[in-house]
């Protein structure tokens, strides 16, 4: 998490992610909601899946955060499938507008931060914004300062090797 709060230092470009990340696994998990799976007989979305592979990775760098982090995603799950059951016309229409104005979003933040997306040098960081966002609030709320300070410290390490 310290490299991605390298990238995400700037009040503006946190906030543009606090709406356009959602936006953008929103997307995501559309399309992902009519591929079907055979899991011990039951049919599961690919989104519930990569849903459910991301959050056990995230319950392993902080438990207590994956779950409120769980909440949310879930909530993505279920109105991406009940935006993929109203047709592939509303699907692909929503999922566009999603990406797309999730994307502007990103970029926009990024303009105010002076720096391009963590996943511009690590593919990776796309996974970690959602968990990123997740301790953004926890933090705010007082969880763990020690974490907080040690994602803070290795930010600024970052920034200045930079």
């Amino acid at each position: 998490m310290g490299l991605y709060a390298a990238y995400h230092q700037d009040r503006r470009n946190k906030l543009t992610h606090f709406f356009g990340v959602p936006m953008i696994m929103l997307s995501l998990f559309i399309p992902l909601a009519w591929l079907k799976v055979n899991v011990g007989g039951l049919n599961v979305s690919a989104a519930l899946l990569l849903a459910a592979v991301v959050l056990l990775y995230y319950v392993f760098l902080e438990p207590i955060i994956a779950l409120g982090t769980a909440f949310v995603t879930a909530a993505l799950v279920l109105l991406a499938a009940w935006i993929a059951s109203r047709g592939t016309l509303v699907g692909w229409s929503a999922f566009g507008a999603l990406f797309v104005v999730g994307w502007i979003l990103q970029l926009v933040g990024h303009g105010f931060e002076g720096r391009k997306p963590a996943l511009a040098d690590n593919l990776f960081q796309i996974f970690i914004a959602p968990i990123f966002l997740g301790a953004e609030i926890a933090f705010a709320l007082g969880y763990r300062p020690q974490l907080h300070s040690a994602v803070q410290e290795r930010a600024r390490q970052l920034r200045a090797a930079a």
